[in-house]
């Protein structure tokens, strides 16, 4: 097969600003090629058995030249493979796709161009600045800073720009600031029209510093600003005041620590992302499956034998499947029994198995379970209760005090992951912000990582999903500032943001 290479705009920098059809290819590539300014996010949706080359060039580094990529790029597509140039905002905006396109059609090697968002316009979108505006701006401007302005062979007309009113946006001007402002007043631009800066656009560390053309250059010295920078000049930037809504959100730029396993971290992290905190991610536990699985295979075989069949937790499902899968069952074998849920999202992974759970309690706890359970006539009733090796009595216990016969089995093991403590300590001794907990077992072996010394989250919120795990919290010595009433994903989202919009009302 023939070759291709995708040139594919990654966006500025937020991941969920890539396009659906960029996404696509990158998940189906054979290779990806990759620039320093790329979110690291986005290579997660890689193919397992992808190649992923890093051809960052770094400021003041010789390394990875526009030859050097445009060879490999022609050299991967001459193999055969399917290739994703994966290039900050728009491959063909300042990107130099443009001479990676010639390349490629002059080597024979087939390409296709994927648009993406540029730092020009979603840079200044998310610090809250219009670049056009009925009453301010009828068009605008992009031209590069990276060329001195004061060079008497400039290829930019910058007295042109100067006259022509509008909004003005520089990218990559961070070091030609001074000059380019200059060379602006002194074209007759007014010392006073508005500037604003906008350093790692779309992303949670995002900032915005705002000046005059009189000042900023002194102003992005001060604040020690680097790049990189997109420059906004114009009335437009006056705007900000009133429209800014990225950066004054109450998560925006907050460290979240996710504790969550490894597959299930990223359900969170996508939502804290989605409202500006910066998730760091350190798994403190990760499931196991037994090597033996006479003891969960032997009830799956007999299932018309059971009256319900309990699930805990998502993982529990996952299992259970996987083992009916490899026993040559499926959904069907469920057809003699009902089945109940803990939790919504226990419930939602059953019905993409084809199961619509007969019952979810309105709070998703043991004993919300057992109570709904009550009206069910439990008396003599077989229930089999495929569960972690760790998990707490209070359902098993409950439901034999209902007079069920009840199975329990251990469909897997929760153990710290191998790399945690060296993970954990460095991750806290940088700071967090926010430490979230989403069982009790993330509590406990984060605990254990740390050899009980917690100390260094003093200083952090702590937050969990509900009251058993803020019960763990408290054994090891954390004090609870959020417990989620809803006791999902996205009701610990909400708590925390409802939290930090109201610092110091309780959400208990």
């Amino acid at each position: 097969m023939p070759g291709i290479v995708y040139l594919v705009g990654a966006g500025p920098g937020d991941p969920g600003l890539i396009t659906v059809k960029g996404m696509r290819q990158v998940e189906l590539a054979d290779c990806i090629v990759y620039d320093r300014l790329t979110n690291r996010t986005l290579l997660e949706a890689a193919r397992d058995d992808a190649e992923l080359i890093d051809v960052g060039k770094i400021p003041g580094k010789s390394d990875n030249k526009q030859e050097d990529i445009n060879e490999l790029l022609v050299r991967l597509g001459k193999e055969g493979k399917r290739v994703v140039r994966l290039k900050g905002g728009d491959p063909f905006v300042f990107g130099r796709g443009g001479d990676e396109a010639e390349a490629l059609r002059d080597a024979g090697v087939a390409f296709e161009v994927v648009p993406g968002i540029t730092s020009a316009i979603a840079a200044p979108a998310y610090a809250g600045i219009p670049l056009t505006h009925r009453r301010f701006a009828s068009h605008f401007t992009v031209v590069t800073g990276n060329e001195d302005p004061t060079k008497p062979d400039s290829a930019i007309d910058w007295s042109a720009l100067a006259g022509q009113g509008g909004t003005l946006v520089v990218l990559m001007g961070r070091e030609n600031l001074a000059g380019i402002t200059e060379t602006l007043v002194k074209n007759g631009r007014s010392p006073d029209t508005p500037v604003a800066l906008v350093q790692w656009g779309t992303e949670p560390f995002q900032q915005t510093l705002t000046g005059t053309l009189a000042d900023i250059a002194d102003r992005a010295e001060t604040a020690d600003l680097k790049p990189p920078i997109v420059t906004i000049i114009g009335d437009v930037v006056n705007l900000r005041e009133k429209l800014a809504w990225f950066d004054n959100r109450p998560l925006f730029g907050r460290r979240v620590l996710v504790t969550r396993t490894r597959t299930q971290a990223s359900s969170l992290s996508k939502l804290l992302l989605g409202r500006g905190a910066m998730p760091v991610e350190l798994p403190t536990i990760e499931i196991q499956k037994p090597e033996v699985t006479d003891s969960l295979d032997a009830p799956l075989k007999q299932l018309e034998n059971f009256d319900w069949v309990v699930f805990t937790s998502v993982n529990a499902v996952d299992v259970v499947f996987e083992r009916l899968d490899a026993l040559g069952l499926d959904a069907r074998a469920f057809s003699g029994c009902k089945v109940a849920v803990i939790g919504p999202a226990t419930a939602e992974e059953l019905k993409n198995r084809g199961i619509a759970p007969d019952l979810v309690p309105e709070s998703f706890v043991s004993e919300s379970l057992v109570e709904a359970l009550k009206a069910r006539s439990m008396q003599d009733s077989k229930v089999l209760l495929p569960r972690a090796d760790i998990a707490r009595d209070a359902l098993s216990q409950g439901l034999r005090a209902l007079g069920a016969d009840v199975d329990e089995v251990t469909a897997y093991r929760t153990v710290t992951p191998a790399d945690t403590a060296k993970r954990a300590r460095d991750i806290v001794s940088k700071g967090v912000d926010v430490a979230t907990f989403t069982s009790s077992s993330t509590v406990r072996n984060l605990s254990r990582a740390m050899n009980g010394e917690l100390e260094m989250l003093s200083q952090a919120t702590i937050a969990c999903i509900g009251p058993i795990t803020a019960d763990a919290a408290r054994e090891v010595g954390l004090a609870p500032d959020i417990v989620s009433s809803e006791h999902t994903i996205q009701g610990l989202v909400n708590a925390l943001e409802a939290y930090f919009t109201h610092k110091g009302v309780s959400h208990e």
